[in-house]
C-alpha cells in the first residue's frame, strides 16, 4: 500500500503543514505546483527533501486560484485547463531533474479533483495533458469517477485513492468540505480507517453503512489538524497489520 500526502502548500513566507516531518512517514508526496499553492523555492525544497528520502514525487495540479487555495470551482476552457496542467507538470519536473528524479504521477487538487470526478470536459483536459506530456504517468484519483474512466480509456494507469482523514457518504463520495463532519480529525480514528481500507478494502460511511473502497494509495492531508501525529499512527498501524508501505509509482 502507498501512503501519500499533500505537501509544499505554503507560499512565500507562509508555510502550511510540516513537510519535513511528513516526508519521513509517507511513500508518495503530492507537491503543489504553484497554482493553488506553492512557489519555486517551496517546490525546490520539497523535491530535494523527497528525493533524499526516496519518496515518490507527484504533481498536485490545481486551478489558478491562490486566494481560494484551489477550492473554488472554475469553469475552464478545455485547452486552457490542458495547457495550465502541462505548465504545472513541467515546473515541478524541472526541480525533480535537479535531484536525478522526475514527476512520477499526477493528482488533481481540491475543486479540480472533484470537478474531474464528474465533469467530462475537465477530466478530458487532464487526460489530454498527461497523454501529451508523458503517457507513462499514472493518474491518482478516486475509483469509478469520470476521470478514472477517461484515463483508463486513454491507456493511462489509474491508481485508486482513498482518504484516511475524510468522511465518506454512502455513495462512496467524500462528504463535502462545506459540511461540519467532512474531516476525520481524531488520529486514532484516522489510523483505524486507513487500516480498514488497506486490509478489508472498505470504509464505514457517515450513516454507518459499509462501502467498498478498493484502493492502492491512502491519502493524508498535510493541512489537516494533527496531520503528523495521524501519519505516525497510520504508518505504525499499517505496519502492525502486515501492510508493506511502498510507492505505487
Amino acid at each position: 500500500m502507498d501512503l501519500n500526502a499533500d505537501l509544499g502548500e505554503g507560499f512565500g513566507s507562509w508555510r502550511l503543514g510540516d513537510d519535513e516531518a511528513l516526508l519521513g512517514l509517507i511513500s508518495s508526496a503530492n507537491v503543489a505546483c504553484g497554482f493553488h499553492a506553492g512557489d519555486a523555492p517551496t517546490m525546490h525544497r520539497v523535491c530535494a527533501a523527497a528525493a533524499e528520502r526516496g519518496v515518490a514525487i507527484g504533481a498536485q495540479v490545481g486551478y489558478r486560484d491562490l486566494a481560494g487555495f484551489g477550492r473554488r470551482h472554475i469553469a475552464y476552457d478545455f485547452a486552457e485547463l490542458r495547457d495550465e496542467t502541462i505548465y504545472q507538470l513541467g515546473a515541478l519536473d524541472a526541480f525533480c531533474r535537479l535531484y536525478r528524479t522526475r514527476v512520477r504521477y499526477l493528482k488533481p487538487h481540491g475543486a479540480l479533483y472533484h470537478a474531474a470526478a464528474c465533469d467530462q470536459a475537465q477530466a478530458a483536459a487532464l487526460v489530454a495533458a498527461i497523454s501529451g506530456y508523458d503517457h507513462e504517468l499514472p493518474v491518482l484519483c478516486q475509483p469509478g469517477t469520470v476521470l478514472a474512466q477517461l484515463a483508463a480509456g486513454a491507456g493511462l494507469r489509474v491508481v485508486a485513492e482513498g482518504f484516511a482523514d475524510r468522511n465518506y457518504l454512502p455513495t462512496g463520495a467524500l462528504v463535502p468540505r462545506s459540511a461540519a463532519n467532512a474531516l476525520v480529525t481524531d488520529p486514532d480514528q484516522v489510523a483505524a480507517q486507513a487500516v480498514r481500507m488497506a486490509v478489508e478494502r472498505t470504509v464505514v460511511a457517515v450513516d454507518g453503512s459499509v462501502v467498498p473502497c478498493p484502493v492502492e494509495s491512502i491519502c493524508l492531508h498535510g493541512d489537516t489538524p494533527g496531520a503528523v501525529r495521524s501519519a505516525e499512527l497510520v504508518r505504525a498501524a499499517l505496519v502492525d497489520a502486515g501492510v508493506t508501505l511502498t510507492p505505487f509509482a
